[in-house]
């Protein structure tokens, strides 16, 4: 539906009408802009999950429990609050370094938590063989254990890049100007005008050349085994004089990610006027009611997706799969308004509804639910399903009873995520809301986004106490367990 609004708008206007809007400088200037973003916040993201996993789960890093759980912390702070802090502590901060600053910080755990989760999954029996064979620590790391984390990065960084594409209230904030940027003001200008639907085309082809690369790189390969591997914990790699050096590196992305905007928040909550808290319980418990119910839905929606990537790879399955991906790169204006548009012509009565709210959240944040569900299914082995029909289960019995236990955890992880994100969604929800709905989010930024801070700091306390939850509970799905 919203990929279908964005083409039939920009077709309809004629190829010179088109073309007019999409070759003019300002069009160059927002895809140098957003390439650049992707280019180099995607492998800053990467880099700094994948390294902060390996360091707390395979080397003797100093506090690692806590950094463990540190790295993991920054999603309970939204991107757009983040950007508040920073642009609160530090007002000259923007342009293109600011914006890839301030998403790396609210990012990288996406590329962590998954890295996490698999490194903690590996068998440290072939670490062992590596080592027995002559190679060296980094060889090892580099030769071992980076090939398998294959698609836990590339999952996390394709949903990394996706945020990075339709992210709009961390960039406002920081006048930073990216094509979601420029769509929103277009869309506030001209409401459906040809500029915001020529740059959603734009935006259209960015996200498939970004899934075709995504898809190419993670190959068919299959990572389930049978078994839980070698008994025994891991060996340690002991990081002697880099010791200083690692632990003052993990102070520092702790010390950005989380206490520069946590000290900017508390700073102007300590100047909020107490009169105005009694309108924070009505919009948590909006936003925690919305949310919960898009986190299901979305869970359901993603479950057969996810099924038919992994038990039967193809064309087609690859093709529905990229079309979840591509629906909810748009920006969350775009999607809110194919809905108008769509329940005005066919379901009136549906129009600002919390049906059309929670549709939106099941496009927008399907990759969430899909991409922890594709990984964890990936690693449940078929011969499990195939040994408990073989004792006279039928198909769906035995995928209920084998199956399913074992993909709790990805359900949770995914359902969470996804409750998280619609939490902190602000376009959608300020489109599509019935009127008189107000969740954290949209109360947060529109005082944020008239300078009263003090006013948002409540707001997005709030936003954070109500992220913390869903990050506790995909961290303890990433670790499996209490860590070692």
């Amino acid at each position: 539906m919203p990929i279908g609004y964005v083409v039939q708008a920009a077709f309809a206007m004629g190829w010179a009408e088109l073309s007019a809007l999409v070759f003019r400088p300002k069009v160059g200037e927002l895809l140098v802009n957003t390439v650049l973003l992707v280019a180099i916040g995607v492998p800053a993201c990467v880099g700094l999950g994948v390294g902060g996993a390996w360091l707390v789960e395979r080397t003797a890093l100093p506090a690692r429990r806590v950094f463990a759980v540190a790295f993991a912390a920054p999603l309970a702070i939204p991107a757009f609050v983040a950007s508040y802090g920073w642009a609160s502590a530090i007002p000259s901060i923007g342009g293109l370094w600011g914006g890839v600053l301030v998403s790396v910080l609210a990012y990288f755990p996406l590329v962590y938590l998954p890295a996490l989760a698999a490194i903690r999954g590996l068998d440290p029996a072939l670490e062992e063989s590596a080592r027995s064979l002559g190679l060296g620590s980094w060889a090892v790391f580099a030769r071992v254990v980076l090939p398998q984390l294959r698609l836990a990065i590339l999952g996390g960084a394709l949903v990394v890049a996706l945020h990075l594409l339709a992210e709009y209230g961390a960039f406002a904030f920081l006048r930073f100007d990216t094509f979601t940027t420029a769509i929103v003001v277009a869309y506030q200008a001209t409401f459906a005008g040809p500029n915001a639907a020529a740059l959603g085309l734009v935006l259209l082809i960015l996200c498939l050349v970004l899934l075709g690369a995504e898809s190419l790189a993670r190959g068919r390969a299959r990572y389930a085994r049978v078994g839980s591997g070698s008994p025994h914990p891991p060996v340690r790699l002991r990081l002697g004089r880099l010791a200083p050096l690692a632990v003052g590196a993990a102070v520092v992305l702790v010390v950005a990610a989380i206490v520069v905007p946590l000290t900017s928040v508390v700073r102007w909550l300590l100047r909020a006027d107490a009169a105005g808290l009694d309108a924070l319980w009505p919009a948590a418990a909006q936003t925690l009611v919305l949310a919960l119910t898009g986190a299901i839905c979305a869970v359901a929606v993603a479950a057969p997706f996810a099924w038919l990537s992994v038990r039967y790879p193809g064309r087609v399955s690859r093709l529905l799969e990229g079309a979840a991906y591509l629906a909810s790169s748009l920006p969350a204006i775009i999607i809110a308004l194919a809905l108008v548009a769509t329940t005005l012509a066919f379901a009136p009565a549906l129009y600002q509804t919390p049906f059309t709210v929670v549709a939106a959240y099941v496009v927008i944040f399907l990759p969430r639910a899909l991409v922890p569900l594709r990984a964890g299914l990936s690693q449940v082995p078929e011969s499990l399903e195939e040994a408990a029909r073989s004792l006279g289960v039928t198909p769906w019995a035995a995928r209920l009873r084998v199956t399913v236990p074992l993909l709790a955890p990805a359900l949770a992880a995914g359902g969470a995520l996804v409750a998280l994100g619609a939490a902190n969604e602000l376009t959608a929800t300020l489109l599509l809301a019935p009127t008189g709905t107000r969740t954290v989010a949209t109360s947060f930024w529109s005082a944020a986004s008239s300078l009263d801070y003090p006013t948002a700091a409540p707001y997005a306390l709030l936003l954070v106490l109500l992220s913390i939850p869903a990050v506790a509970l995909m961290f303890s799905h990433a670790t499996g367990r209490r860590l070692r």
